[in-house]
């Protein structure tokens, strides 16, 4: 007969498969990849939100004083922070260093998706899904309708390429521009926290400026560069990635040209204020 200890090893070894049978036929199937993602995405903001809370109420005494509303955002800053970091990396890896979007593969590189490149886009889909529906509970206070449209726009076109794996290359190329993302978020602490003349808050000032330039304005023109010599693989796409293509860049370049006129005016009077 089988002692105690031998039946508890037998009995965890048996859930411990049934576990692994379970995230493999389901939560990581080809079809249910991207609802896990999308769980996973929305899972993640709200495991960063409570470690920005519990971080800064542990390192930084004035988060206490801070009123709901401020706390509400500075917790929200530190979720949107850490899915910049990962759409970033994870962006500029399949477009710049992976195969997947290689032009020296057969077929058209419109066409191009995987299980990694649908899996990172749900995760996105989780975040801008959380961070619209705080956007919208606390509005205006997280962000007037600018964001409203900045968020709508990302979901719509976030959602559509990771559901029909078309036109995914640009939507990855327009989500590198994230990168920006937690330069503004520590523009805004550093200015909660009251340290707004301090040397930090200069040079993340030019920092954003130069990410911002990159990122946002000449990366979308680049965009628009491999649109124009890739037409011919463009236009095999469905009409409505094809609108998706050019409507929402075109409109986030001009939302973030706007941004940068601002970011540069700031960037002025704070220069002028150090001389």
């Amino acid at each position: 007969m089988m002692d105690l200890s031998t039946t508890s090893m037998l009995a965890a070894k048996a859930y411990k498969y049934k576990a692994e049978s379970l995230v493999k036929e389901y939560l990581l199937a080809d079809s249910y990849v991207s609802y896990t993602a999308v769980l996973g995405g929305i899972l993640m903001c709200k495991m960063a939100y409570d470690i920005t809370s519990l971080i800064s109420s542990l390192y930084y005494k004035g988060y206490g004083s801070l009123t709901k509303i401020q706390k509400l955002e500075w917790n929200n800053r530190g979720m949107s922070t850490v899915h910049a970091v990962f759409i970033t990396f994870m962006s500029v890896y399949l477009v710049f260093f992976s195969n997947l979007f290689s032009d020296q593969l057969d077929g058209p590189v419109t066409f191009r998706s995987s299980n990694l490149s649908n899996f990172t886009l749900g995760v996105s889909v989780g975040y801008f899904m959380t961070d619209l529906a705080m956007i919208l509970w606390a509005y205006p206070s997280l962000g007037g309708m600018e964001y409203v449209v900045h968020h709508m726009l990302s979901l719509i076109s976030i959602v559509y390429a990771m559901y029909s794996g078309e036109g995914q290359l640009y939507t990855y190329m327009v989500l590198i521009s994230e990168t920006t993302t937690p330069g503004i978020n520590l523009r805004w602490f550093l200015d909660t926290a009251g340290l707004k003349k301090s040397k930090a808050y200069l040079v993340n000032g030019v920092t954003m400026f130069v990410a911002w330039l990159v990122a946002r304005i000449i990366l979308f023109v680049y965009l628009f560069y491999h649109i124009y010599f890739h037409y011919d693989q463009v236009k095999q796409m469905h009409t409505f990635s094809c609108i998706l293509i050019f409507a929402v860049p075109t409109i986030l370049l001009v939302m973030n040209t706007m941004w940068f006129a601002k970011i540069l005016r700031g960037l002025k009077k704070t220069l002028a204020k150090r001389q």
